[in-house]
């Protein structure tokens, strides 16, 4: 089975090649937009692995939350692909792939969601329960016990969350960002399992409506119009 994972969720961009257990991850080049670097990257990509799109069993992508305009150009360009190929679509929650990368049984995932707010989500191995969602960070709920692991660039974006966080946490993972081989180590067995979808059933996965803050919450905050 050959998987194609695309993740542009942040700044730091990335895709990776599932074929038949092996995976091959490469990065978006830092600096320009992905939707300028994407398409180039998988091309060299699926040529380094000896493959066209015509082999591909499916296509995912890293749904979010995270950068709207990262999310959308992950998900059209998952979605073109598949049209245009004839492929199935599997959506991945980005902080489900981060908890999978971080390597913990229980773990707290804290993405900075910018305008003084961060998206979070706990997950347990094994539960598929646990939900997403966005709030301040002196407002994360806690765990009822201890011993959990927290990742994620909302951690150097937000000190106050090891605060906050310090009596339930016992690792730390600040430099963990999402990443395509976490989306295709969590999409190649659902797409083994035939739950993959037709392209125009998927869409990003926002988890809050606003993009940026108006002028007037800009200068009650101390910033500039």
């Amino acid at each position: 089975m050959n998987l194609l994972a695309i993740e542009t969720s942040t700044e730091s961009g990335s895709i990776a090649l599932w074929s038949n257990g092996t995976l091959l991850r490469r990065s978006c080049p830092a600096g320009p937009a992905h939707s300028q670097t994407l398409l180039p990257l998988l091309g060299s990509a699926l040529q380094e692995a000896g493959l066209a799109c015509s082999d591909l069993h499916g296509i995912a992508f890293a749904a979010g939350p995270g950068s709207f305009t990262g999310l959308r150009v992950a998900c059209g360009v998952a979605q073109g692909l598949a049209v245009a190929h004839a492929l199935p679509v599997i959506a991945v929650g980005t902080l489900e792939a981060m908890a999978l990368a971080s390597g913990g049984e229980r773990v707290i995932v804290l993405l900075d969601a910018r305008m003084g707010e961060v998206y979070h989500g706990r997950f347990v191995a094994g539960d598929e329960t646990l939900t997403t969602a966005v709030c301040h960070p002196g407002e994360v709920p806690l765990p009822d016990t201890g011993g959990w692991l927290a990742c994620g660039n909302g951690l150097a974006a937000h000190p106050v969350l090891r605060q906050r966080l310090s009596t339930r946490v016992c690792d730390w993972l600040p430099e963990l960002l999402p990443d395509a081989g976490a989306v295709a180590r969590l999409a190649a067995p659902r797409l083994a399992r035939g739950e993959g979808v037709d392209a125009a059933a998927v869409a990003p996965r926002y988890v809050r409506n606003k993009v940026a803050l108006t002028v007037a919450e800009r200068l009650a905050s101390g910033g500039r119009a």
